[in-house]
This record gives structure tokens, sequence and C-alpha cells, in this order.
């Protein structure tokens, strides 16, 4: 759909917010459209470059990783003028049942789980919305509703 005088995307940043909020659905959805297919093409770009970047230094930063005596975390070197700073962040996974079952075993010998975990409890809402109401009950003071950022997906309707 092609609308005459819409603003740009360059345009849009520079707009009053009244006058974004005065543009038509026709026009908003255009814009919305844009900006998505932008960040896909940025995040497209950005993928290439940072692939590049893995095979530019990911041995060299493995070596300086090596030499530290470390599997993870942050190496620098310089390449010319640049003070590279690589970073491979540590991700740890911990198995939810074998840690219940730890926990059991560390309350059974007389101590105190606490001083070596963080316990927590989650609920699904799905869940949540499943229970019979008398458990719901039970549950509802220890549960809290926040909402996230609104968002808006305009779709224009086809004639």
């Amino acid at each position: 759909m092609s609308i005459p005088n819409r603003p740009s995307l360059a345009d849009l940043i520079r707009m009053p917010l009244g006058e974004i909020v005065a543009l038509s659905g026709d026009i908003l959805a255009l814009l919305q459209d844009e900006v998505e297919e932008n960040l896909r093409h940025a995040k497209t770009i950005k993928d290439w470059l940072d692939g590049a970047l893995d095979r530019k230094y990911g041995a060299l930063a493995t070596e300086h990783r090596r030499t530290e005596g470390k599997d993870t975390g942050s190496v620098r070197f310089d390449d010319g003028t640049v003070t590279v700073v690589a970073d491979l962040p540590k991700k740890v996974d911990w198995d939810q049942e074998q840690l219940a079952a730890t926990v059991e075993r560390i309350r059974a010998s007389g101590d105190d789980p606490t001083e070596y975990v963080d316990l927590s409890f989650k609920v699904s809402e799905r869940k949540y919305g499943a229970w019979p109401s008398h458990i719901r009950t039970a549950f509802e003071a220890a549960r809290t509703v926040k909402t996230g950022k609104p968002s808006f997906s305009l779709k224009p309707r086809l004639p």
C-alpha cells in the first residue's frame, strides 16, 4: 500500500508525539512494518558481522583464555590501534530434579539447604488457571500480577 506524503522513519523521530498520534492507522501500520523490516535487516547484518568477528578473533580469544587459565569470560588483546574485548559468557543450567533431591538429602542430614542454594517456587499461569478455586484461594496472597510493556500490531485489512 502506498500513501503519498507519509512521513519516513527519519521524519518520525523528529515529529512531536502528538503529530504521530494524529496519523491514520494506515500510515502507522506502514511505519510499523517498515520499522520491523529495518529491525530484521539490522539483525541479519549484525549476525553477519558477529560471524566475521568470531572468524577473525575467535581462535585468538580462545588462545588468550587458555593462556590465562580460563574457559569463559573476557580477554583483551590489541589489533593495531584497536583493543579487542572478547567475551565468552558462562551459562549454567541446573537439573531441577537433581537439585531438589540434593536439597532433600541436605535437609534429611539435618543441615539447612538455604546455606547452599537459593530456593524459589514458580507457578505457571496456565497451571494456576486450571486449579480448583479452593487451591487458587490458598495461593492468592502469594500472587502479584504486574504488566509488561504494551505492544500493538497494526495489520491493514484487505478490501
